[in-house]
């Protein structure tokens, strides 16, 4: 009998960090226009908010022109070519994904919505318990001691 085979990337199915991210977003926006829960300073939520987005833009930009530049895609769907140790990987493994997470809390703020804070928990949940667990034994089965070594040196988040 033949074993199935390791996945030849890191994402397959439907729990791709962008999806996540994107259904979270619209469970918490369907909440907030259905019952409003409002939790921010009015007087701060365009500043605070606004710098959390542009930040969070600017990392996720940044993250994957780091990517690109190294030859390897951001996508989770297609073969990692490459361990990038770069700009914000050298700090933290998973960058994109604190990205996803400031853009999320941002826009929680910008549209004072406690309900999308409350959804960006599950979000965070899935994202930190099952891709990234994932896509660390899909990097340890490419790239071996590479990765291991990588992982070693190079915290999770920040």
């Amino acid at each position: 009998m033949d074993r199935p085979r390791p996945p030849s990337v890191a994402n397959t199915g439907v729990l791709r960090p962008p999806l996540v991210v994107l259904a979270s977003l619209l469970a918490g926006g369907l909440l907030t226009g259905a019952w409003p829960f409002p939790f921010f300073p009015a007087v701060l939520r365009l500043p605070v908010g606004g710098l959390m987005v542009a930040m969070a833009a600017a990392l996720l930009s940044y993250s994957i022109r780091q990517l690109r530049m190294a030859g390897t895609p951001a996508p989770g769907n297609k073969p990692t070519t490459v361990i990038v140790r770069t700009g914000p990987y050298r700090f933290s493994r998973n960058p994109i994904y604190l990205a996803f997470f400031a853009l999320h809390l941002g826009l929680a703020i910008w549209a004072d919505s406690l309900w999308l804070v409350a959804t960006l928990i599950p979000t965070v949940a899935i994202i930190a318990g099952v891709v990234v667990p994932r896509e660390e034994r899909y990097l340890s089965r490419r790239f071996g001691a590479e990765y291991q070594e990588y992982k070693a040196s190079v915290r999770r988040w920040l």
